[in-house]
C-alpha cells in the first residue's frame, strides 16, 4: 500500500480561527454519508484534528481523528453511484478512523476533497464526484524486479482472510488484510534475531513481494511467507538486526494488523503518527496576516493565507512580548482586537516592521502569564495566556510553579546576542505520558514544569525562546522538529525524564543524549551545569540516535533529568523546588554555551 496524496487541510480557511482545544480523550458521536451530496457529516463530543488521506489499492479516503474512540455510532453505511461504503472503526487505541470506500474502478481527485470545521466538534467531508477510471489502479509494496518476483506464492482459495500488502510506517509496520480478523501467534527465534507472526486462516496475496528491506526499527528486512498449513497460515518474518527491542502485534477490525515495537526500543528513535505531515517549501510570496483575534480570554489567534515560521520572545526595551513573523505583510483591513477592562491583555499592536516582516506586540494585564506560542496549523499562531492560579484547558495536573524568590539565580550568565533563538521541548504529554515511575509520577507532568522555568529564565536574559508545547497536549515528533526549523533555531533542546524496571531503584543520575558532533559541546556543557547546580549523579554524555535531535540541523540535545523508577530521583523530581533547581541549571548550561559560542 502507497499513500497517493495527503489530502491539503482546509481548517482556518472555513471556519476561520476555530481550532481544536487538546483533549484528553474524545468520543465519535454521530456520522452520516449524504449520497446525494457526497458529504460526510461527523461530530464528537469534544475538540478533534482530523487527518485525511488518500490510499489506493482499492481507492479509500481515510480520516483519522486522533486521541478519539467510538460513540454508538453505526459501523459501517453502504452507499453505491461511485462510492461503496462508508465505516468505522478502532484503528488503535487512541485513534478513530473513518474510511470511505469507493467502488473498482473509481477514483477521487484529492485536490478537490475538502474538510471544514465549522466547530472543533462539528466537521464534514465534501467529496468531489467520483470518477470513472479505464481498470481499477494496482500497486504492489515493492516494484517487481529480478530479485523480487512479483508473485512471491500461490494465492490460497478457502481462507477467512488474505494479507494484502505490508507497509513501513513511522511507528511500526502496518499489515493490510481483507475479510475476517485473524488470530495471531508470536514467536522468536532461539537466537533473537527474527520474529515471527503468524496469521492465522490467512492467505499471502499473489501481489505482495517475498522480501521488503527496511533499515529502521532495528529491523533490517521483511519476509513473507505461507506456511504449508490447513487452515492456510501467512507467515510475516521480522529479521532484527536488534534482537533486544520487542514488538506486538493488535488486529484492527478495520482490516489490518499493527505491528508495534514495545520494550527495548529507543523512545523517540522514529515519529509514532501514523500520517507525517507533509513538509512544505517556505512560499514564495510572503503570506498575509488576514486576522487577528482574541479568543476565550485565553489565545490571541493568528490567522494568515498560507504557512507561516515566526519567532517570540519578550522585547526587555518596551517589556512587550514580540511574535516576530519573516515573509510576511499585513492585510489592509486588518485590526488589533477590541480589548476591554476584563481583557487578559492590556495592548496589542502590529507594524509592518520592513516589506517582509510582520512584528505583533503584546503586553499582558496584571496576573496574566504568556507562555508561548503554539501553532495548531501551519497558517495559525495561538499565543498562549493564563491567568495566576487558573489550570490549563488540558487539565495538567501538576501546575507551573512561579519562579522562586531570588530567581533567576543570580549567576546566569549574560549574553551578548540577543536574536539567538532557543527551542525547548518538553517530552511527550497529552495521551502519552511518557516513563511511570515511583508512586505513579509521570515523565511528563515533570518536565512540563521545567521546560517553561527553563523558557522564562532564558527569556528574562534576552534569549528568544519557543516552544513545542505549553501544556498537556499531544504532539508527534515530526511537528517538534518542524518547529524547530520554521523558527530558525540555534539551538534545541529536548528535556526529558528516564526510566528502567522498577526493580531497579538504585539507577538514579543525570543522562544528555547528542546524535552529531555539532551538538556534543552543547551537551557538555549542559550537562555539566545539571550534575554540578543539582548534586545529581553524572550518568554521563552520550550519542543516540533520537528521532528529534537526529532530525534537527542546528546543534541538539535531548536531556535525562533523572530517574522516575530511582529512589533518590523520583521524590526529587516531584518536588516543585527541585524542579525549579534542575531548571535553573538547563537555563545556566544553554547560557554559557550561547555566551561561548555567539
Amino acid at each position: 500500500m502507497r499513500f497517493e496524496r495527503i489530502i491539503p487541510s482546509l481548517l482556518g480557511i472555513v471556519g476561520a480561527l476555530i481550532i481544536a482545544s487538546p483533549a484528553e480523550a474524545a468520543r465519535l458521536q454521530f456520522w452520516r454519508f449524504n449520497p446525494s451530496q457526497n458529504q460526510l457529516v461527523f461530530t464528537t463530543d469534544s475538540g478533534v484534528q482530523p487527518r485525511a488521506q488518500l490510499i489506493s489499492n482499492p481507492t479509500r479516503l481515510v480520516i483519522d481523528l486522533p486521541g478519539t474512540t467510538l460513540g454508538n455510532s453505526n459501523l459501517s453505511q453502504l452507499v453505491g453511484g461511485g462510492v461503496r461504503e462508508v465505516r468505522v472503526g478502532q484503528f488503535d487505541a487512541q485513534t478513530a478512523r473513518i474510511v470511505i470506500e469507493l467502488d473498482p474502478g473509481y477514483t477521487l481527485d484529492p485536490q478537490q476533497v475538502q474538510v471544514r470545521g465549522a466547530t472543533p466538534t462539528q466537521w464534514t467531508v465534501q467529496l468531489p464526484t467520483p470518477e470513472r477510471v479505464e481498470s481499477p489502479p494496482s500497486v504492489t509494496t515493492q516494484p517487481p524486479s529480478e530479485s523480487t518476483p512479483q508473485e512471491s506464492s500461490p494465492s490460497v482459495s478457502g481462507a477467512a482472510t488474505q494479507l494484502e500488502n505490508v507497509r513501513v510506517t513511522p511507528d511500526g509496520f502496518f499489515l493490510r488484510t481483507s475479510g475476517a480478523v485473524p488470530e495471531i501467534e508470536v514467536d522468536r527465534s532461539r537466537n533473537r534475531r527474527e520474529l515471527y507472526f503468524d496469521l492465522e486462516n490467512t492467505a499471502v496475496s499473489s501481489q505482495l513481494a517475498a522480501e521488503i528491506p527496511v533499515g529502521r526499527f532495528g529491523v533490517e528486512q521483511i519476509q513473507i511467507s505461507q506456511l504449508e498449513s490447513d487452515p492456510p497460515t501467512a507467515r510475516v518474518t521480522l529479521e532484527l538486526s536488534d534482537p533486544n527491542i520487542d514488538w506486538e502485534a493488535t488486529a484492527s477490525e478495520f482490516g489490518g494488523v499493527v505491528l508495534i515495537p514495545t520494550s527495548g526500543f529507543a523512545r523517540e528513535d522514529e515519529p509514532p503518527s501514523v500520517a507525517p505531515p507533509v513538509a512544505q517549501a517556505a512560499p514564495a510570496e510572503p503570506a498575509t496576516i488576514e486576522g487577528i483575534q482574541l479568543s476565550n480570554n485565553s489565545q490571541l489567534l493568528i490567522q494568515a493565507n498560507q504557512p507561516l515560521t515566526f519567532t517570540s520572545g519578550w522585547d526587555r526595551a518596551t517589556a512587550d512580548y514580540q511574535i516576530t513573523i519573516p515573509n510576511a505583510r499585513l492585510a489592509n483591513n486588518v485590526d488589533s482586537p477590541q480589548l476591554d477592562a476584563s481583557s487578559p491583555l492590556r495592548r496589542v499592536r502590529l507594524r509592518q516592521e520592513d516589506n517582509d516582516t510582520v512584528v505583533i506586540s503584546v503586553q499582558p494585564a496584571a496576573g496574566v502569564n504568556i507562555s508561548g506560542v503554539n501553532q495548531p496549523s501551519q497558517q495559525l499562531l495561538s499565543l498562549e495566556l493564563q491567568r495566576a492560579g487558573q489550570r490549563p484547558p488540558s487539565g495538567n495536573p501538576i501546575p507551573v510553579t512561579p519562579p522562586r524568590a531570588g530567581y533567576p539565580p543570580t549567576d546566569l550568565p549574560g549574553v551578548p546576542n540577543s536574536r539567538i533563538v532557543v527551542v525547548v521541548d518538553p517530552g511527550h504529554g497529552g495521551p502519552d505520558p511518557g516513563a511511570i515511575g515511583i508512586n505513579g509520577i509521570r515523565e511528563k507532568d515533570i518536565v512540563l514544569p521545567i521546560a517553561l522555568e527553563v523558557a522564562s529564565l532564558l527569556e528574562q536574559q534576552g534569549i528568544q525562546v519557543v516552544l513545542t508545547r505549553q501544556d498537556d497536549r499531544d504532539l508527534d515528533l515530526e511537528p517538534r522538529v518542524q518547529i524547530a526549523e520554521r523558527s530558525n533555531a540555534n539551538l534545541f533542546v529536548s528535556i526529558h525524564a528516564n526510566a528502567i524496571s522498577m526493580s531497579r531503584p538504585d539507577v538514579n543520575g543525570i543522562e544528555t543524549y547528542y546524535y552529531s558532533n555539532n551538538g556534543l559541546r552543547l551537551a557538555q556543557v549542559i550537562h555539566a551545569s545539571m550534575v554540578q547546580n543539582t548534586g545529581s549523579a553524572d550518568r554521563g554524555v552520550r550519542q543516540a540516535r533520537f528521532y528529534v535531535i537526529r532530525n534537527t540541523s542546528m546543534p541538539a540535545v535531548l536531556l535525562e533529568t533523572g530517574f522516575v523508577t530511582g529512589r533518590d530521583d523520583a521524590p526529587r523530581l516531584g518536588d516543585p523546588a527541585y524542579r525549579s533547581q534542575m531548571a535553573g541549571a538547563i537555563a545556566r548550561g544553554i547560557l554559557l554555551y550561547v555566551q561561548q559560542n555567539f
